[in-house]
């Protein structure tokens, strides 16, 4: 069976944009194809420590792997879920292929460059984390990565690194995940879901904005939750119309009661196209988060920490078996073994 990897950091509570435009997206995805397909669903624990962590790790990461199960995440024999640090062999493919990667090609990635610019100096980790990816990805023979568009340089990144290291040593030692047109084919997605900063819609909805009106958390109450949408900036045109680009906070509302719903946007658009009264529509989408909320914080606290770490035993002597297998290949190719 081929493979599906994918995976969600753990620094702190998600946001509402977390959830509709990466989350749920990837559950339906796990649900749809875990017939047919091994999905690796992970916690980059050590991903998650190149920046600040807010709260304690571990505590994070079963929260995140509860925001699974709690957003109907369905579980069979082939869904496998793991964190990352406890398969040893990660790291060691990551230092593997760190010989195999150039200073060039990593220093050229987007991410990086924003991450450090302005600063005197930065982490090492956030310079090399692009090769923990492709060590997380080839390890595992994965074929598709559902990941945002910020991540396709990453898994370019993987793909030159499996088709280098299969060249230098003559053999197809790695499976190489598929291009990114295929990639994005594979997640059946037109473009992506970008949720909006409730008070500057211009920019995407972040859990690191300072605002707290400009966000909404995944444990927030429901009654929080829906005063901060009432407060959400909208515009001066007076009249409803989904438009990015003039109406950013209308067409965010929209998008988020369409996705909240789960209704085609085309729908909500035209339920509402033409109305002049943002209040009303204000009304309409608090009242579907704040029920979004109450449904998805009732089935979180219905999922003990028990049952999670009963998962992750499952799961992660399952992953180290297969990691450890993939990193004895790559050792041999190197005569190391």
């Amino acid at each position: 069976m081929k493979t599906i990897l994918t995976g969600i950091r753990s620094n702190s509570v998600l946001t509402l944009g977390n959830y509709l435009g990466a989350l749920l997206p990837m559950v339906r995805l796990a649900n749809e194809h875990s017939k047919d397909y091994n999905v690796h669903i992970f916690v980059p624990d050590l991903h998650s420590i190149i920046s600040d962590v807010d709260g304690d790790l571990r505590e994070n990461t079963i929260r995140t792997l509860k925001y699974w199960l709690a957003a109907g995440l369905e579980l069979n024999e082939n869904i496998h879920i793991y964190r990352q640090s406890y398969v040893p062999a990660h790291s060691e493919l990551c230092w593997i292929l760190d010989c195999v990667a150039t200073m060039g090609e990593t220093s050229r990635m987007i991410q990086y460059k924003e991450k450090s610019k302005g600063q005197e100096s930065c982490n090492v980790g956030i310079f090399n984390y692009p090769i923990l990816m492709a060590a997380d990805i080839l390890l595992y023979d994965a074929e598709f990565i559902p990941l945002g568009e910020d991540q396709f340089q990453h898994i370019e990144l993987a793909r030159n690194l499996a088709i280098r290291f299969n060249n230098r040593f003559n053999a197809e030692i790695f499976t190489v995940p598929a291009k990114t047109s295929d990639q994005v084919k594979f997640m059946e997605v037109d473009t992506a879901i970008r949720i909006r900063d409730l008070l500057n819609p211009e920019k995407k909805m972040s859990k690191s904005t300072v605002a707290e009106g400009s966000k909404i958390m995944l444990d927030d109450a429901p009654e929080k939750a829906a005063k901060k949408i009432m407060s959400a900036t909208t515009d001066s045109l007076g009249k409803v119309k989904f438009d990015m680009f003039n109406q950013p906070g209308i067409s965010n509302l929209l998008q988020i009661e369409a996705l909240v719903n789960d209704l085609p946007l085309s729908e909500v658009v035209a339920k509402w196209n033409g109305e002049t009264k943002y209040g009303e529509l204000k009304k309409a989408v608090a009242a579907s988060v704040s029920t979004m909320l109450s449904d998805f914080q009732a089935r979180l606290a219905n999922i003990s920490d028990d049952e999670v770490y009963r998962l992750l035993e499952a799961g992660e002597v399952y992953a180290n078996k297969i990691a450890n297998a993939k990193l004895l290949e790559v050792q041999k190719a190197f005569k190391l073994r």
